[in-house]
């Protein structure tokens, strides 16, 4: 399982890194299309499960955003940062603690399309932050990763008290705290010594900004974006009964599995740069 998860890592590398610092946009246009379909494929089967009609409805959500945002090239995405803020700060946050409608009711026919809505605003703000530059798109999932991967260490070597043991029994606070603390201590250790290099990052944007008191708290609500994002996929998968969003990544799950801490992230590090 390692050895394919780790191949499956180095061809996604091998084919993203060079589309996004090719300075070809309609290369990047269609791998960035390709990851949103399977990403609302993968959601629309989690909201329902067994339906033959999700590959249809993926396709549709596809062909428009493809439209929407590669050939329309709206005037105002920040539209769609602040609605996906708004929906998971109203809706997706609280879910985790009040509970998912059952499967099969219109409740969670509606709460599907305004996840597929939350996963628009992702892959438009993914389009902004890339318009930026490739290493401004980087830095801002650098902080998702950093946080997932010291959460981890951190959860295995301190984690006592359960984060939410009824929907992701592994996850912990001491791992959270410790995941958040990381990120805090690297993105310092950027604005301290990055130089030049990496001048355009979102953390030496931010600080450059609002400071450094802003900066740790505007990273340290990035963080708390990502676990809510990853914990509501988590709810979504278990109240479906499925390991993993697909297995359109060998050794990793589904798209969803990889991106789920970034759906709420982009967004709103999107909103925040465009305040900036």
């Amino acid at each position: 399982m390692l050895k394919t998860r780790i191949l499956t890592a180095l061809v996604l590398l091998a084919v993203l890194l060079p589309v996004l610092y090719s300075n070809n946009f309609t290369a990047f246009a269609v791998v960035a299309s390709a990851f949103f379909g399977a990403a609302i494929w993968e959601s629309f089967r989690l909201f329902n499960p067994g339906s033959s009609r999700a590959l249809v409805i993926a396709l549709f959500w596809t062909a428009a955003f493809a439209y929407a945002f590669f050939i329309a090239n709206p005037n105002a995405p920040t539209f769609w940062f602040s609605i996906s803020v708004l929906v998971w700060a109203l809706r997706f946050v609280p879910s985790l603690k009040l509970g998912l409608p059952p499967l099969n009711s219109a409740a969670n026919t509606f709460l599907s399309l305004i996840y597929a809505i939350a996963v628009v605003g992702c892959f438009a703000a993914i389009v902004t932050l890339f318009s930026y530059s490739a290493l401004y798109l980087l830095s801002v999932m650098a902080i998702v990763w950093f946080a997932d991967i010291f959460a981890y260490f951190s959860g295995k070597a301190f984690g006592k008290r359960k984060l939410a043991p009824s929907i992701s029994p592994g996850k912990s606070w001491e791992g959270a705290i410790g995941g958040c603390i990381a990120v805090l201590v690297l993105a310092a250790a950027t604005v301290l010594f990055g130089g030049t290099a990496l001048a355009n990052t979102f953390a030496v944007r931010v600080q450059a900004s609002v400071g450094w008191a802003g900066m740790f708290a505007v990273l340290i609500l990035v963080v708390a974006a990502s676990v809510v994002g990853d914990l509501f996929e988590s709810q979504l998968k278990r109240r479906a009964g499925m390991k993993d969003s697909s297995n359109l990544l060998p050794g990793h799950g589904g798209v969803l599995d990889r991106i789920d801490a970034l759906v709420p992230v982009l967004p709103l590090a999107a909103l925040i740069g465009a305040w900036l």
